[in-house]
Order: structure tokens, then C-alpha cells, then sequence
């Protein structure tokens, strides 16, 4: 398997930049907004063209590539722990400083964007150190449980739909707090925001981890995958798995078309409309994420298959950099899309169409993509990248080549 010359494995950062350019998309398309869109938040009218790009973009990429970014963090993990293992150290004292760490560059995230990643991953990440030295059955078991959310259903009898934090129900769109949100986005300077995301907007975030949409659940699901996949060396020795791939890929399609039948099943036969307060909606809900599984699964092994031609390999390799540069360009991409759309920016808000959206997040992926080649020809690490090593380290890291 090709490695760059610091001895990584160039499939591994490729599909991280192809992961995070679906989380682009995703973002962009949904303006930065990381809550429920009231109903005067477009001041146009999207096209029956808009329509149906929102209708792909919402079957093929959400939940698909968060779910890719949530394996590769870990399966980076293991390749840290197993590292440091063969150098006869332990990491996992050192791990926790730097997931702490991370915490911090995702806290300053947050105050621009309330959908951060990277704060839900620290939380998490420490519970992956127990899960080293497990046997890989025991991992696939207990990922089992977080993805076929079992959590959910607890929260679910306890809570229903309602918050845990005194928010009002997610279903209800049009509430005060949400309303008042989408205000201060379209309105607010630059500070505003940052209190509202600060306190508020973290509150609302965990709300949808640990709630009903469960998602908190299905990262560390996903990160335990990751660990998996680590451990059984599957981008380590690629080309020796093809076979392997291949019939997972068989068996994601069957799993993915049967979920999308369940899904069908339980939502044709429940309660109408979908006001989730029925258990054959939240049954509806669950089937749905078991096809995002199948659909996340499809698309990892089809990026395996054609990384390993020669023309799949180099089309793919592009992505390597932004991939490598992952952090820099998560964090920096949120910048610039709130910068254009948020009040404090040019305001285009609820402005533009999702086409032009989508060709929006285009270019900033294809920007960053070079732009992230070129600076590490004359850097080893992103800028972020650098400031996270040499914290986690505590000293300076080399940074020009």
C-alpha cells in the first residue's frame, strides 16, 4: 500500500478528505444553521431542481459522511495506541491530554458553528481506551449495541421527544428559542453569535446527541468500528482484502435494501403524520439508520475497490491532503461558509438556492484540496495539525520541510 514519506498510508488520508468533503456538502446545503429550519428562514424559493438535489444530498451524504469521519477517528486512534505499543509506550495517559485538547480547538469551533464534531469526540474518546486490548468480537458486539440504538429506546421511554435540557421539543420547529436562533444568525454581529453558540447552543447540541435522534450514541458505535477495522489491519494491507471487501460490499447491499424495506414497513404502517410520538415512528427512525449503516458501509468498501486501481488510486488521491490537513480545513471551512452566510458576513442566509449551495461547497473543497497540497509541500502539518502535536507532546514540533 503507498505511503508519503512520514510513512503514512495514503488511502487513509484520502478517504479522510473525501469524508470531510460529504460533511462540506452536508453543512453548506443546511447554511451552517445546525438547527431545525423555521419556516420563513428561506426568503426564495427553491426549484423543483432544488428540490430533488436536497431529496440526494439528504438520501446519498447526511449521515453517511459523518459516519466515515466517526471511523476513521477511530481507527486513527488504534494506529496512535498501536504505535506507541511497538515503541513499548503507553499512550492512553497521553491520548487523554490530547482529546482534551481537542475539546479546546472544538470549543472555539463551536462559537462559530453550533453543529461541532470535534467537542462529541472528546467526550467520547476516552472510552475508547478500554477497548484496545479487547478481542474483536467483544468490540463488534458492543458496537453492535450503540448502532442498532439501543440507547435510544431508553432515552426515548424516559424522555420522548422532549429535551433533557428544558428545550422545547425538537419537533416544534417554529418555537421561541429556535426562532430567536435563526435571528440572531440572520441578524446578529459576530459576538452575538458567539453567546448564543457559547452556552445555549452547546445545551441544544448535547440535547440532540443524547436525545431521540441518539446520535451521540451511533459516533462511539462508528469510532469502535473504526477500532475494528484497525485491528484487523484492513487499509494496513488493503490489497491483501480485496476479496474480503468484496464480499462485504455484497452483503452492505442486502443489508442496506432490506433496512430500507423495515424502514418503509414501519412508516407506512404508523400513526399519520410522523409526529414521532409513536413507537412504530421511533421503530421507523432506528430502520433508517440501520440503511445509513448498509448505505455508510457501501461506500467505504466501493472507496476501497476503486483506490486499489491504478486510475481509482490516482482520481481518489487527491483528496489526500485536505484529508491530511483535516482539522485545519473542518475548522476553516466553517469559517468561511458562516462568514458568507451569517449576519456578521455578507449575510446570504435563507438568500441563496441549494443548487448554488452545492456549487459553493464545491469550490471550497476543491480550494482547500489545493491549497492544502501546495502548504504541505513546504510544511509537514496543517497549521492546526502542528498546534495539536506539539501540545499533546509538549514541545515544538518541526513544522517547515
Amino acid at each position: 500500500m503507498q505511503k508519503t514519506p512520514s510513512n503514512r498510508i495514503v488511502i487513509i488520508d484520502a478517504l479522510r478528505g473525501f469524508a470531510l468533503g460529504g460533511v462540506a456538502l452536508v453543512h453548506m446545503t443546511e447554511q451552517y444553521i445546525a438547527s431545525a429550519p423555521t419556516d420563513n428562514l428561506m426568503e426564495i424559493t427553491n426549484s423543483t431542481f432544488d428540490s430533488i438535489l436536497s431529496g440526494v444530498i439528504t438520501f446519498f451524504i447526511i449521515g453517511k459522511f459523518f459516519a466515515l469521519f466517526s471511523i476513521l477517528f477511530g481507527l486513527s486512534f488504534f494506529i496512535q495506541m498501536d504505535s506507541a505499543a511497538k515503541r513499548g509506550e503507553n499512550f492512553g495517559g497521553r491520548f487523554l491530554w490530547r482529546v482534551f485538547l481537542l475539546f479546546i480547538i472544538g470549543y472555539a469551533h463551536q462559537i462559530f458553528y453550533k453543529g461541532d464534531i470535534l467537542t462529541i469526540y472528546a467526550l467520547l474518546a476516552p472510552f475508547l481506551i478500554p477497548f484496545y486490548k479487547m478481542k474483536n468480537n467483544w468490540i463488534l458486539l458492543v458496537a453492535g449495541v450503540f448502532l442498532i440504538s439501543i440507547p435510544r429506546f431508553i432515552s426515548y421511554a424516559i424522555l420522548g421527544t422532549e429535551s433533557a435540557f428544558g428545550f422545547p421539543s425538537f419537533m416544534d420547529f417554529n418555537n421561541e428559542i429556535n426562532v430567536a436562533y435563526i435571528e440572531t444568525l440572520k441578524e446578529g454581529s459576530l459576538l452575538d453569535v458567539f453567546s448564543a453558540n457559547a452556552g445555549q447552543g452547546m445545551l441544544q447540541k448535547m440535547d440532540f446527541q443524547i436525545g431521540f435522534i441518539a446520535r451521540f450514541y451511533l459516533t462511539f458505535g462508528y469510532f469502535l468500528i473504526g477500532l475494528w477495522l484497525g485491528k484487523i489491519g484492513l487499509f494496513q494491507k488493503a490489497r491483501e482484502n480485496i476479496s474480503k471487501v468484496k464480499k462485504w460490499l455484497i452483503r452492505a447491499i442486502i443489508f442496506f435494501i432490506i433496512a430500507l424495506l423495515i424502514t418503509a414497513g414501519f412508516f407506512a404502517t404508523s400513526p399519520q403524520p410522523v409526529d414521532f410520538n409513536s413507537w412504530l415512528h421511533v421503530l421507523g427512525i432506528n430502520a433508517y439508520d440501520w440503511s445509513n449503516i448498509g448505505l455508510t458501509a457501501i461506500i467505504l468498501c466501493s472507496f476501497i475497490l476503486i483506490f486499489m486501481k491504478r486510475r481509482g488510486e490516482k482520481f481518489l488521491s487527491f483528496f489526500a491532503p485536505y484529508g491530511r490537513m483535516a482539522l485545519t480545513n473542518y475548522v476553516l471551512q466553517s469559517i468561511i461558509g458562516t462568514s458568507i452566510l451569517f449576519g456578521w458576513g455578507l449575510g446570504y442566509l435563507g438568500k441563496l438556492q441549494t443548487s448554488y449551495l452545492f456549487l459553493m461547497a464545491i469550490a471550497l473543497i476543491t480550494i482547500q484540496t489545493l491549497v492544502s497540497k501546495l502548504w504541505l509541500a513546504h510544511f509537514r502539518y496543517g497549521p492546526l495539525e502542528w498546534l495539536w502535536r506539539s501540545a499533546t507532546l509538549g514541545k515544538i514540533q518541526p513544522f517547515k520541510k
